[in-house]
């Protein structure tokens, strides 16, 4: 199960980034980090744009709300997401992992 954290009005995770993949995808979790992989390379923050772009759609919310706190320039990530509930996104990642082609 990913590990998701309340903080305040927001809930984070940690995300492991694969980029230059051949195609964009949510594709399990390891150990509470959530995996996922993204076509852009690691260039001027494209592979870490591309990624919050995944998870926003995923999980039917504005990118916007989305920020990176740790990792910027690592495969492993820190996510926040804004007025945010943790069980709610904990959910929801719980869902899309076992039924991916939703």
């Amino acid at each position: 199960m990913v590990l998701v954290r309340q903080e305040g009005e927001a809930a984070s995770f940690c995300i492991r980034l694969q980029p230059k993949a051949s195609r964009e995808a949510i594709v399990g979790e390891v150990d509470g980090i959530l995996r996922l992989r993204v076509t852009a390379p690691p260039v001027d923050g494209r592979a870490n744009e591309a990624c919050l772009r995944l998870l926003a759609k995923a999980l039917d919310l504005p990118v916007s709300r989305f920020r990176i706190t740790a990792g910027q320039q690592a495969r492993v990530k820190t996510i926040r997401i804004t007025e945010a509930s943790a069980d709610l996104i904990r959910t929801a990642f719980c869902d899309l992992l076992e039924h991916p082609n939703r």
